[in-house]
């Protein structure tokens, strides 16, 4: 699965071996990916692979926005950050109103992906809005980011999902 990821975001570049400092190109903290995930296991995995196979060139955009000199960011890492975002949200119950507006009868995994999707795309267009001075303030940013999005949620007509999405 990390395999795929790294396809799917760099088709152009061969990944030269499962442990390699090429995992640093998209937002990983280290040569080994694996480490980063401690916060949020395979779901945090799990989300990236499925923006970046279901939304690819919004991936692909985001990815090299995330590349950028002064005002870049840590993709795979972000990314980690927003899955326990969403999740938190989920398990909090403010993505209720959302999920009712979304689905009709019960939320699948793929309503929860979906909403992770909409939180990536969102989240880089907030980072760049925002301008910060580093990515030292990354978590003051993220506070930021996620009471913005509780805020939006508190709508009862809430619905937060990006649009066109390809069919698997």
């Amino acid at each position: 699965i990390f395999v795929q990821l790294w396809n799917l975001l760099m088709p152009h570049e061969n990944l030269k071996a499962r442990i390699t400092k090429q995992w640093c190109d998209i937002g990983f903290q280290g040569d080994d990916p694996k480490t980063d995930f401690r916060g949020m296991g395979l779901l945090g995995l799990v989300n990236l692979v499925y923006f970046s196979k279901h939304y690819t060139n919004e991936a692909r955009q985001i990815l090299s926005r995330s590349n950028h000199p002064k005002l870049g960011y840590s993709y795979a890492i972000v990314g980690i950050n927003l899955t326990e975002m969403a999740y938190s949200l989920l398990k909090s119950g403010d993505l209720k109103s959302h999920l009712y507006n979304v689905v009709s009868g019960l939320p699948q995994m793929e309503h929860f992906h979906q909403f992770y999707c909409y939180l990536v795309y969102e989240f880089d267009k907030f980072w760049f809005e925002e301008e910060p001075e580093s990515i030292m303030h990354f978590n003051q940013y993220r506070e930021k980011f996620h009471e913005k999005i509780k805020g939006l949620l508190l709508d009862y007509d809430a619905i937060l999902t990006l649009g066109d999405k390809k069919k698997p």
